[in-house]
């Protein structure tokens, strides 16, 4: 295995959202600094590269889901998968990160060596596997497997004669013109897809056990696309982006603290939109509001294609599955000739990649988070885990500033290794870490690392909270340990 001499000062695993924001940092705030980014696909935006599906769009505005230092500027704010791909190749163009990115490039492995202070990063590539080394680990990769996917043992799915598409390996040339198609699932992906195929097909019926929270809104943001008609575009994105950040908080924070009225609430506009389609058995979920991620419905899309009759929905459980259809317990037969799986995800910490200390295998569940980004005992590594009930990229902007404040302390101290320290005699009570009942939340339970009751050994859900704590907590807090490799090492 060929290993390349110069070690980087940084390496970033992964060329979506969360590694496009570090590599933006580094540039602003290190410009010294050496660094690589890889990629294992062949294109640049992660999650809105793989996802093809019909619809494929944000579901949080483009205002908290963009970059804190690029204004988003397109006239919609629930944008779709391609203009947000366009969005990050102007960013990763204009700022020269293109030069770093190498595509093709799946990270296996990577062995801290403490005696060198360095990262031993095994990589697989065209040309077979080779080793980098570099200072320090950034793990962008989002929070799922992107290779296998949740399988929900669907019961009798083999017996369906018809297509079984998942929704992460969607097939560009599926043709549903025509079409009975079945979506299982509830969630964001059913939402989305549900609408989006009733173009061509002769009715989509969205299969669920328990229906979700849902609520509709603008796709485009009237206040935004006037403001910044008045104000520059830095100005008017700012203010943009403070007032969507505290009313998404407000009501979260409202639904936590009276559920029942926000549930009330959502219920009053659910019937005021769907009228006669309305019906507490396919609209009124078993747990309040926020226990699980509220789904949007950009301009009513999901609402008006149930109304005109072009997609209903049905909730039961399946007791099999039949040649031209999906048998419930009810005794109901849905038929169909394509069946979407949009039955969740299967989350995986740090894409996968196998991370040693000196050898020694890290076990995450073991690792408690530090300040939402690093490890207990675990040196020179970050990690983006974006916020559950906000946009990713607010955690993603704000873990890649602090990393760089971190390399900045390092470079003054003139140190080669940081680490949180976390005594074994430690007095932490661990807090529960998975807040919400999302199945795919709760299926990772035995993955994730622990979580305290208070910063900074805690991975919080409360962006404005983390926001205060970074800027008023100092990075060199008592807690993080700074130290130099030894001379011989050095030698």
């Amino acid at each position: 295995m060929d290993r390349e001499s110069a070690p980087l000062d940084v390496l970033i695993v992964g060329a979506g959202i969360s590694g496009i924001s570090m590599a933006a940092h580094l540039k602003l705030m290190c410009p010294s600094t050496s660094f690589a980014m890889l990629e294992r696909r062949y294109n640049l935006g992660g999650t809105w590269d793989l996802f093809r599906y019909p619809g494929v769009r944000s579901d949080s505005d483009m205002h908290t889901l963009g970059f804190r230092f690029e204004p988003w500027i397109h006239d919609k704010a629930i944008a779709d998968a391609e203009a947000i791909r366009e969005y990050l190749d102007r960013v990763v163009t204009e700022r020269g990160i293109d030069k770093h990115i190498r595509f093709g490039s799946k990270v296996v492995s990577a062995d801290w060596r403490a005696a060198e202070a360095l990262w031993h990063v095994t990589v697989e590539d065209a040309q077979g596997w080779h080793e980098l080394t570099a200072r320090f680990l950034y793990l962008a990769s989002g929070y799922y497997d992107y290779d296998d996917p949740y399988d929900a043992k669907l019961p009798g799915i083999d017996k369906f004669g018809g297509e079984v598409i998942h929704p992460q390996f969607w097939p560009q040339d599926l043709d549903y013109a025509g079409k009975r198609v079945v979506v299982v699932g509830s969630g964001a992906t059913a939402v989305t897809i549900v609408p989006a195929m009733t173009d061509q097909a002769a009715h989509v019926t969205m299969l669920q056990r328990t229906p979700t929270w849902m609520a509709a809104g603008p796709s485009e943001d009237a206040f935004a696309n006037r403001l910044r008609k008045w104000l520059p575009q830095w100005l008017a994105y700012w203010i943009v982006r403070q007032k969507n950040i505290r009313l998404r908080h407000l009501f979260f924070t409202k639904a936590r603290s009276e559920p029942d009225k926000v549930a009330g609430y959502l219920t009053g506009l659910l019937r005021e939109q769907l009228g006669e389609a309305y019906s507490e058995e396919h609209y009124q979920p078993p747990y309040a509001p926020w226990d699980q991620r509220l789904c949007l419905v950009p301009d009513s899309d999901f609402f008006e294609a149930a109304k005109a009759g072009k997609a209903s929905i049905a909730t039961g459980e399946i007791d099999t599955f039949e040649n031209d259809g999906v048998r419930l317990k009810s005794g109901e037969l849905i038929p169909a000739d394509i069946v979407v799986t949009a039955t969740g995800l299967r989350l995986a910490l740090g894409g996968k990649v196998a991370v040693s200390l000196d050898g020694k295998p890290v076990d995450w569940a073991e690792r408690w988070f530090y300040r939402g980004c690093m490890f207990s005992n675990v040196p020179n590594l970050a990690i983006v885990f974006g916020y559950l009930n906000a946009s990713w990229t607010l955690r993603a902007d704000n873990n890649a500033d602090y990393v760089c404040r971190l390399l900045n302390r390092m470079a003054d101290k003139r140190a080669d290794v940081v680490v949180p320290y976390l005594p074994e005699d430690h007095d932490l009570e661990e807090a529960d870490i998975i807040v919400f009942s999302s199945g795919y939340l709760q299926r990772a339970r035995s993955l994730m690392p622990k979580s305290a009751a208070t910063l900074p050994w805690r991975l919080n859900q409360n962006y404005l909270e983390d926001t205060r704590d970074f800027r008023k907590r100092p990075v060199d807090d008592g807690v993080l340990r700074f130290s130099k490799r030894s001379a011989k090492a050095a030698a």
